[in-house]
């Protein structure tokens, strides 16, 4: 399809206009008496125009690409730096909630202890009530026999007031045996009197020993429910940040396998209100016990979590999970987290433990593993360089190696592992549970 003619004329129009500002020029070149003459014509002016356009062009965009690529990595090592602070930040925090954090221990275990006395207390108070109940049934026993002697007396009496009828007239010497038994009439009602009043001051003295016994009971019940209640929060905080790692703690054997009979039955006979208490204190100090037992046992636990970073700075290169191999490009499982960051930076141990492997290993390259214990294991591969030996001990935050490329990688960087009961979980939980203990 051929261009319409307007357009060509109006082609041609600007191409005059351009040849008419470029005339074909003559340049002279003398040399040694010989004149030389270079002809310009209009069309080699404007490829040379044309050419001088593109390479001021080309040079302008180079000038604004490079300034702009220097903007960025100022703007990057800003960002870097920052980060390093707020990390130099987090590690005091750190310091800090584990000084709170014993503090709080210690006061777990005085009171504790306190309860333990106020527990023994209560039982040597029990001892004395029973004691005090002892003598009041003795009281009572002699109470009766007072009773029964009246009653017998009484009896005596009337006989004798019945013979007294008869033999009035007859025996006047009676009179005197008469007034002898109404006197010790008079002395067993006095007995008696008295034994009553006993009672009466011993059930009052006794009230007021149940009552003091109760109130000591409901303070001591009140503290250890309170002491349950910190407890159980410390205890569900603990699991929350377990949960994050990905572990399941049902793996764990149980941290008090004591059980309750729940298998009851018989007639209903009613008991004191101290009795009651009583067992309820107990049951709410062995519910103490069991949640100290697990309180323990979860800090024992995340003592020996590795809940930091190996890499002070540092980005995701290669996530946990299903990926493309880098290097043949097929689906494969990756069991670790690869870490990038500049070549011979800083390796740490997060955690403390015991070197178990140092030295090349196939396709991690050189390779660091560190057992916390046999259930746990973490592992450090494509190292630069390993400053740990197989047997030595590290502690956290202890310098284990310098990140680089050995083994099967395609850049620096750093392959971390973790290993719970031989099986792989993903780092990335781990390091997100740490920064939820920092916060908090």
């Amino acid at each position: 399809m051929k261009p319409p003619k307007n357009a060509i004329s109006r082609s041609k129009g600007w191409m005059k206009k351009i040849f008419h500002f470029l005339p074909n020029r003559e340049i002279h070149i003398r040399t040694n008496g010989n004149i030389k003459f270079l002809k310009l014509t209009s069309q080699v002016q404007v490829l040379g125009l044309f050419v001088l356009l593109i390479i001021f062009t080309w040079t302008t965009f180079s000038v604004w690409r490079a300034k702009h690529h220097i903007d960025q990595i100022t703007e990057k090592e800003r960002h870097l730096s920052n980060a390093r602070l707020a990390y130099h930040s987090l590690l005091g925090d750190v310091a800090d909630y584990q000084r709170k954090f014993t503090a709080v221990t210690d006061d777990l275990e005085s009171n504790h202890a306190l309860m333990l006395g106020l527990v023994e207390k209560n039982v040597s108070l029990k001892d004395k009530l029973k004691n005090v109940s002892k003598k009041l049934i003795v009281t009572e026993t002699d109470r009766q026999s007072v009773r029964n002697a009246r009653e017998i007396l009484k009896g005596t009496l009337s006989n004798i007031e019945n013979q007294l009828r008869d033999t009035a007239n007859k025996n006047f010497s009676l009179e005197g045996s008469l007034t002898m038994v109404e006197n010790d009439l008079h002395q067993a009602l006095s007995e008696r009197n008295k034994a009553l009043f006993d009672g009466t001051a011993m059930r009052q003295k006794i009230g007021n020993l149940e009552n003091n016994l109760e109130k000591l009971q409901n303070t001591h019940e009140d503290s250890i429910i309170k002491l349950n209640a910190l407890t159980a929060e410390s205890i569900n905080s603990f699991k929350k940040m377990v949960e994050l790692t990905g572990i399941n703690l049902k793996a764990f054997p149980k941290t008090n396998s004591k059980k309750f009979n729940v298998s009851q039955g018989g007639p209903f006979i009613p008991i004191k209100s101290s009795i009651i208490g009583k067992k309820r204190l107990q049951i709410e100090l062995e519910v103490l016990e069991k949640q100290i037992n697990e309180w323990r046992f979860l800090k024992n636990l995340m003592a020996t979590l590795p809940l930091i970073s190996p890499l002070k700075s540092y980005y995701i290169t290669s996530n946990f999970g299903k990926r493309k191999d880098p290097i043949n490009k097929r689906w494969s499982a990756h069991y670790g987290l690869d870490m990038g960051s500049q070549i011979k930076s800083n390796v740490f141990s997060p955690t403390t433990g015991t070197v178990s492997f140092s030295g090349w290993k196939k396709r991690y390259g050189r390779m660091v593993e560190i057992s916390e214990s046999k259930e746990k294991k973490t592992r450090y591969g494509q190292l630069k360089k390993i400053l740990v030996e197989k047997g030595q001990k590290v502690k956290v935050q202890q310098k284990i190696g310098l990140l680089g490329n050995s083994g099967r990688s395609t850049g620096p960087h750093l392959h971390y592992e973790i290993l719970f009961r031989g099986k792989p979980m993903n780092p990335k939980q781990f390091i997100k549970a740490g920064r939820y203990v920092f916060k908090n």
